[in-house]
């Protein structure tokens, strides 16, 4: 396939992409102003669903904005020869490819953070502030730029020179070993993401003794599970907006509550969230989902040594000699109708993990409450209540609150 013909492919594709998604977005704001399901009708008093209406609106809005600037961006830097101007740059400084290909993707990375900062701070000390739900400050909002950037560039950067240099000693098998590379990092950062990132970012303290931690205990002991670690942390920085999560297994599980949780759920209420969080990790979700993943990037990176060293990669984005880290960009805006569809799969199953996990807190220690938690956490992010059915099928990761309310209250 010729360059000329691959380029307009990645044009039509960054096009389409962005069209199909506005189409999602805006069939989903049409259904904003739906009624209330008479379920849901004890979610918001009037005037808080007006709030919730206002802010749905404003997201929307700004989303508009944002994601149109993003892709007359792309489509910009690309047709312009962006691409072949930040190679050359990067070849300025050295012939080394590994080294090329890094300040390469600083160049873009720092370049793209600069350009889309504004919409953060916009998004954070504007319509989040507004809606009473940003607890940034100044300070917090750059230090996470920081860190975020260096995070990348270590770890990223590090990931990235390895796969480099495998390519250059191992030529199309180089993606067996950026396979093995990236699955035990998958695993590592799966069983430490607690205790090596989250402490660059937040702070984490045990849960003290007393009502909560005891009531805690007393059920994961009647469902036969181990659980030592329970941290409450400090997401009230940032957010009002409350969450729990599960992380690691083996002897490094652990359940971290948001401060913000412990304070707006009654204790029977987190006791319901913690039982749907322990339900993922007896259904063997959280290893089902890495499994999934490692094998999915199996797929992406045996494509990748398939398309990578083609000429005709690089020189769509105007980059006459054929590089890694070009054929990788451009492989990347080709690879992402697949994406899509494998996204589509992975949703598809997060969507089942969680009715699996809701009937496991409905059996093991009830329906209501976690019914009452899922209501006041929709509730206090002032979440859509009357989402449009494609937009749910395309992008929620997990089941509506009347989907998984009507599940809870199945048998009952």
């Amino acid at each position: 396939m010729s360059p000329e013909t691959l380029f307009y492919i990645i044009i039509a594709i960054i096009v389409i992409d962005f069209i199909i998604d506005k189409i999602l977005d805006t069939l989903n704001a049409k259904h904003f102003d739906d009624p209330v399901p008479p379920e849901l009708s004890d979610v918001y008093d009037k005037e808080e669903y007006e709030k919730s209406q206002r802010y749905k609106k404003e997201r929307y809005r700004f989303g508009i904005i944002t994601s149109t600037f993003s892709v007359l961006l792309t489509l910009g830097f690309i047709i312009f020869d962006g691409f072949a101007w930040v190679d050359g740059i990067s070849r300025n400084f050295t012939n080394n490819a590994i080294l090329v290909a890094l300040i390469f993707f600083g160049i873009i990375m720092i370049g793209s953070d600069i350009l889309t900062s504004p919409f953060s701070w916009y998004s954070t000390f504007v319509i989040e502030e507004k809606y009473g739900f940003n607890k940034t400050t100044k300070k917090t909002f750059f230090l996470d730029k920081l860190k975020g950037l260096l995070m990348m560039a270590i770890l990223g950067g590090g990931i990235l020179a390895l796969i480099v240099w495998f390519y250059q000693f191992a030529g199309n098998d180089f993606w067996w070993y950026a396979w093995i590379l990236v699955a035990v990092f998958s695993i590592i950062l799966n069983m430490f993401y607690a205790k090596l990132i989250v402490p660059l970012f937040n702070k984490q303290s045990p849960l003290e003794e007393g009502s909560l931690r005891s009531k805690i205990e007393t059920y994961a002991e009647s469902v036969g599970f181990t659980l030592d670690n329970i941290f409450i942390i400090d997401g009230s920085k940032r957010s009002t907006k409350a969450n729990a999560y599960f992380s690691g297994f083996g002897k490094e599980k652990r359940i971290t509550l948001f401060d913000t949780l412990v304070k707006d759920l009654e204790e029977e209420e987190i006791v319901a969230v913690l039982a749907h969080e322990v339900g993922h990790y007896k259904k063997n979700h959280i290893i089902v989902n890495l499994v999934a993943s490692i094998l999915t990037t199996g797929f992406t990176l045996w494509l990748l040594s398939l398309f990578v060293g083609s000429p005709a990669l690089s020189q769509a984005l105007g980059v006459e000699e054929p590089s890694f880290h070009i054929g990788l960009i451009a492989f990347g805006i080709l690879y992402s109708p697949i994406s899509e569809i494998t996204g589509l799969l992975m949703n598809y199953l997060s969507r089942k993990f969680e009715y699996q996990a809701d009937n496991y807190a409905k059996n093991t220690y009830g329906a209501e409450p976690l019914i009452s938690s899922l209501k006041k956490l929709t509730k206090n992010s002032l979440s859509n209540l009357t989402p449009h059915k494609a937009y749910v099928f395309m992008h929620y990761s997990h089941p509506t609150l009347l989907q998984r309310f009507r599940n809870l209250k199945r048998g009952l």
